[in-house]
């Protein structure tokens, strides 16, 4: 155990010795196993960072859930033209949906409309985006509240005009003003605030409902009926434990059934899963993964052969030194592991260069995007392993070929 912590103390001291004598020729030797963690670990860090942003802002909703409308969220084989054929789902069939269907905690309703202008007094917030719902929606989106509360079952069937804010619109029209019971404009019509949500933060998708506002959507079907304008669909959250196969089954046979559709007819609607949309976000992530391994390798191989060419450098001019160690009766093994060691130790330096940079550039980041860029400790040792690995098979050679030196030759060549 001594002869080794011997061996690190050297191989050390030799490659502390090889950056001081010969910086640029080192540092521009370490520079590809830099690029090569840094490219690994900057990659791994961002899709890390981006799976844990995803998974907080869908952690209030149930990957079961389904979005049943005339779009499909992902590809479909269904040409363009016959899907914008489809009919629209309807108040009434989430009505009939809701009466029917087993297995079903909560089935919402929800219209996708252009974002509005509020106004309170002389203050406007514009660019907000408007969620016309059904009361159910405060559990399907599981909404927690800052102040007030949600519109309930009765407000919600009568399209009452109630409207609940998000955090920063509420912040933007009434500042540090408790805006319960005020009346605000939206559409040319007043609407009473009952609630503000609690602050929620930028969200993966580029919405929060820190800039939201829910509203009854039986208020806009009133005054404007089922138009076009406006994209409705239904939200269905099934009991958890659920066969989900046999549950979309049973939502496309009800579905066919109210809108009187025959056997044979093509589903004229799209039944979108949550845990579809995640599943598809976590290929890309995995894409992303493989693409950076990819990229990175190659400056990995490059930062080898420099590793590679320092430590061949290295035996060249400490041939001598070596028939020295040798004639004094220093064993090959021990002239082996200590090439070996000031091998690892020289791309460990380079990795941990690569690994800083990673963790400046995600304090950066964080800061100026308002987004939390993780670099977590798995990624740290991953980084440290791999840069510690490039140097152990970048160092075999040339620590064999030191290794095999004749002493005398050696003694002979070196002087």
């Amino acid at each position: 155990m001594l002869l080794y912590l011997r061996l690190l103390k050297e191989s050390l001291s030799f490659a502390v010795n090889a950056l001081r004598n010969n910086k640029l020729r080192t540092l521009l030797s370490l520079l590809g196993v830099t690029i090569g963690i840094f490219s690994i670990i900057a990659v791994l860090a961002a899709v890390d960072s981006l799976d844990k942003k995803i998974s907080k802002d869908l952690s209030s909703l149930d990957k079961n859930t389904i979005y049943l409308l005339k779009f499909s969220f992902g590809p479909s084989e269904i040409p363009q033209w016959k899907r914008e054929q489809f009919p629209n789902v309807k108040y009434d069939e989430y009505v009939a949906l809701k009466n029917s269907l087993n297995n079903t905690d909560q089935v919402g309703y929800q219209l996708w409309v252009n974002k509005e202008t509020l106004k309170y007094d002389s203050k406007t917030v514009a660019d907000v985006k408007i969620n016309p719902s059904s009361f159910e929606m405060a559990d399907i989106d599981g909404l927690s509240f800052d102040k007030g509360r949600f519109y309930n079952e009765a407000e919600s069937n009568s399209g009452t005009a109630v409207i609940v804010l998000g955090y920063d619109i509420a912040e933007g029209l009434f500042g540090s003003m408790d805006p319960i019971g005020k009346n605000i404009r939206l559409y040319g019509q007043r609407f009473t605030v009952i609630g503000v949500i609690a602050k929620q933060g930028a969200g993966f998708f580029g919405d929060s409902n820190d800039t939201s506002v829910y509203l009854p959507a039986n208020f806009l079907r009133r005054m404007y009926g089922d138009s076009d304008a406006m994209t409705p669909m239904i939200i269905l959250k099934p009991v958890k434990g659920v066969d989900m196969e046999a549950y979309k089954a049973e939502v496309t046979q009800k579905l066919r059934t109210i809108r009187g559709m025959k056997a044979g007819e093509m589903d004229n609607f799209f039944i979108n899963v949550l845990s579809g949309f995640t599943d598809f976000i976590d290929g890309i992530l995995g894409q992303m993964n493989v693409v950076g391994w990819i990229i990175s390798g190659f400056s990995l191989l490059v930062g080898g052969f420099g590793i590679a060419n320092i430590m061949f450098v290295s035996v060249k001019e400490r041939t001598n030194l070596i028939g020295i160690q040798k004639s004094l009766g220093a064993k090959n093994k021990f002239i082996l592991f200590q090439f070996l060691f000031e091998a690892v130790i020289l791309s460990v330096i380079g990795g941990i260069i690569g690994l800083l940079m990673v963790w400046g550039i995600a304090i950066i980041l964080t800061k100026a995007l308002d987004f939390e860029f993780v670099l977590s400790f798995g990624n740290i040792m991953l980084g440290t392993t791999l840069a510690a690995l490039i140097g152990l098979i970048s160092g075999i050679l040339p620590a064999i070929s030191a290794a095999n030196l004749d002493p005398v030759e050696a003694i002979r060549t070196g002087m």
